[in-house]
């Protein structure tokens, strides 16, 4: 959950497809804030042309019901008066992360909506994001930064300043740290006042931390990413977090409301692209820690079908076997889940098993009868000339 600088700014530009040049307002905060001086001016005008680009991305998820729950979460958790002043947008991107900018733009990438298990786990990021937007941590970081790097070119020109400048770089970084703290408690306070489950924060990084450590262990690094409590690191220590957002829930009224039913329900349709681009990271063991952690013993329909994905993908010995009994056991669960018919009778005819490969695909184009790939399944489910 980075807050978005100017070099992450550059990154999404970089995901973004050109539009023409047009005059840009400055945008007020929810406070109502206006940039102070030239420098400030420049960032926000930074940010809106980069918010433009964002609406003319092609990884932008335009779907309107998602994008209305997922703003509907942010209410709820900051309240209504305030969350008028996000404006959000999901960005196809496999990975976890969303970042909100001085000017109220707020990024979240569908890897995000991929690992967390439900509403309160979604909430907690999008308040903590917020909070970061309502406390204007960009910037007073931008300032700090701003100042600090002054310094050190100064001391670039004294002899023996080396270690004052490494001194000042790391008080850039722990003054970072020090931001990612706050944000975190205050959004569990949101988190906690709008009735959410208070152990939702220390939960999904508890499950990130997880992630992480199985793909260092599969890359044999043995380093864990973000995870060593690095003097230039920005963040703190994931583990750390971890800890004080587990003790700090303690002290909060206890609710049960995660909201996962309706979480569940508000990304079925995006389920099959969210697992389709988390399997072609070819990252098995932590796709595979993910999925499991995602099910916690409870292997519903749609995570079959996402663990037939993945088995199926890497294709080794015995793999299109057990990505086969994923899909059935799937359908076992759920008849009318679509996804897992095509892929099983696909599967089936890669297997050789022909005739009941294409009785699959014709089951899909049943239950999906304006599937976009309807013109090439059907070409694969119809019966050979004799």
């Amino acid at each position: 959950m980075k807050r978005l600088r100017n070099s992450l700014t550059l990154a999404a530009l970089a995901f973004a497809a050109p539009i023409a040049a047009q005059p840009l307002e400055l945008r007020p905060t929810n406070a109502g804030y206006q940039p102070k001086d030239a420098v400030e001016q420049g960032l926000w005008l930074e940010m809106d042309e980069a918010e433009q680009q964002m609406r003319a991305s092609k990884f932008l998820i335009e779907d309107p019901e998602l994008n209305a729950y997922v703003k509907g979460v942010l209410c709820r958790a900051v309240g209504t008066e305030k969350c008028g002043a996000a404006r959000i947008y999901l960005m196809r991107t496999p990975q976890f992360n969303a970042a909100m900018a001085p000017n109220g733009m707020m990024l979240v990438w569908s890897g995000l909506l991929l690992r967390a298990r439900n509403e309160a786990e979604l909430a907690a990021v999008l308040g903590h994001e917020f909070v970061h937007f309502e406390q204007q941590h960009s910037l007073k970081s931008f300032h700090d930064i701003k100042a600090k790097s002054n310094a050190m070119t100064w001391l670039g020109f004294v002899p023996g300043g080396m270690l004052a400048q490494i001194g000042l770089m790391g008080s850039v970084f722990r003054f970072n740290r020090e931001m990612e703290k706050q944000a975190d408690i205050a959004a569990l306070d949101y988190l906690s006042a709008s009735g959410y489950d208070p152990t939702a924060p220390s939960k999904i990084w508890e499950q990130l931390l997880g992630e992480m450590e199985v793909q260092a262990k599969a890359n044999k690094s043995g380093v864990v990413a973000q995870e060593a409590s690095d003097f230039f690191s920005s963040h703190p220590n994931t583990r750390d977090r971890m800890e004080y957002l587990r003790a700090a829930a303690q002290r909060k009224a206890p609710s049960s409301d995660d909201g996962a039913g309706r979480y569940r329900a508000a990304i079925a349709r995006w389920w099959p692209r969210l697992i389709d681009d988390q399997v072609k990271l070819n990252d098995f063991a932590a796709t595979e820690f993910l999925l499991d952690g995602l099910a916690r013993g409870s292997w519903t329909a749609d995570l079959l079908y996402a663990r037939g994905e993945l088995y199926r993908a890497r294709g080794k010995e015995g793999d299109l076997a057990k990505a086969e009994g994923f899909y059935r056991q799937s359908l076992t669960k759920d008849p009318a889940l679509a996804e897992s018919w095509r892929s099983l009778g696909m599967l089936l005819l890669r297997q050789g098993k022909s005739d009941e490969g294409r009785k699959m695909l014709r089951r899909y184009l049943d239950i999906a009868p304006v599937a976009g790939d309807r013109p090439m399944i059907e070409a694969m489910a119809r019966e050979p000339q004799k």
